[in-house]
């Protein structure tokens, strides 16, 4: 059970003048790491099947797992939240939206050992069963640092998500900027991804698209059940120190299509030399983009997916 946990609500509001809810994670983090857990480890905050949700003014500290996570609800607005934890704490996302629409998250700074901000929708053949998409998210104005994602969609996306921009995000010392990430067995469409005006300093991997990420939660996904993966924008993006421009690979029969790189550079860490893009599987098309983008990127038949960019 979350520290703060719901079901069923209307019109929650949880604020302060920045007071500080710490979770005291380490017990948490070290007994996961001895493998003596025998359940998932509970977040702050989760509010479940909740409409009306206000959270504000507060400082999340040193979360078990994940920090806020609104499930299944709507009409979600997170703002001037300060969400920290230790770079090498284990799973503690700040702000995981999760089948959820009509989201708002901004002007917050959150450093954690996990995702800054990741949309999800479900895990395998119970996300597919339930069929419960995540839908028209602004993520803006977001500050922070991490050794993963700044921005994600994923991996766990098989009610699908659709509708998701996210804009004026500034990170540091972090692992990669931007991670649209499924797998094999989850199923869904992802579709309609926007990040722009983002930029970021320190970081490994600018911009990561990946179809072989996240495990399963158990052994009876549908290998047969690939993700749709369509439309995502990354435009108005500048790195400094970025050690690889971008990986981009989808899937095999599935490819990740109509992708659009437009006003995007990632400056290298060392000496002339770029960094590299790897892509496989993915067809889309960039403009004035430096490094030159891989070949993927360039196809005629996709230059529609940058037409309102030109």
């Amino acid at each position: 059970m979350s520290f703060i946990h719901g079901d069923g609500l209307e019109d929650v509001v949880i604020t302060g003048e920045n007071g500080t809810i710490d979770g005291q994670g380490d017990i948490w983090w070290n007994m996961w790491r001895q493998r003596t857990l025998q359940f998932t480890r509970p977040s702050l905050v989760e509010l479940v099947n909740s409409r009306g949700m206000v959270i504000s003014n507060v400082i999340f500290r040193n979360s078990p797992f994940w920090n806020i996570h609104p499930v299944y609800c709507s009409d979600v607005v997170i703002r001037y939240v300060t969400i920290v934890a230790p770079p090498d704490s284990p799973n503690t996302d700040g702000i995981d939206p999760d089948s959820s629409s009509n989201v708002c998250i901004e002007d917050s700074f959150i450093s954690t050992g996990d995702d800054l901000v990741a949309v999800k929708s479900g895990w395998d053949e119970y996300g597919i069963a339930y069929g419960h998409p995540s839908s028209y998210i602004t993520v803006r104005r977001v500050t922070g640092s991490t050794p993963f994602a700044g921005v994600a969609v994923g991996s766990e996306t098989s009610g699908g998500v659709e509708n998701v921009l996210a804009e004026n995000i500034n990170l540091y010392n972090s692992g990669v900027g931007v991670h649209i990430k499924t797998n094999i067995g989850r199923g869904g469409v992802i579709k309609n991804i926007t990040v722009s005006e983002l930029f970021m300093e320190n970081v490994r991997t600018g911009i990561k698209v990946a179809g072989d990420t996240g495990d399963h939660p158990d052994n009876n996904f549908n290998p047969n059940a690939l993700p749709y993966v369509k439309d995502l924008t990354l435009k108005n993006i500048w790195g400094v120190n970025v050690q690889r421009a971008g990986w981009m690979h989808g899937i095999e029969n599935a490819t990740f299509t109509g992708i659009c790189l437009s006003n995007v550079t990632l400056q290298g860490t060392t000496g002339p030399r770029p960094p590299s893009w790897n892509c496989n599987a993915i067809r889309g098309a960039a403009i004035e983009v430096s490094p030159r983008p891989c070949a993927e990127l360039a196809s005629v038949e996709q230059s529609g997916s940058c037409a309102s960019h030109s």
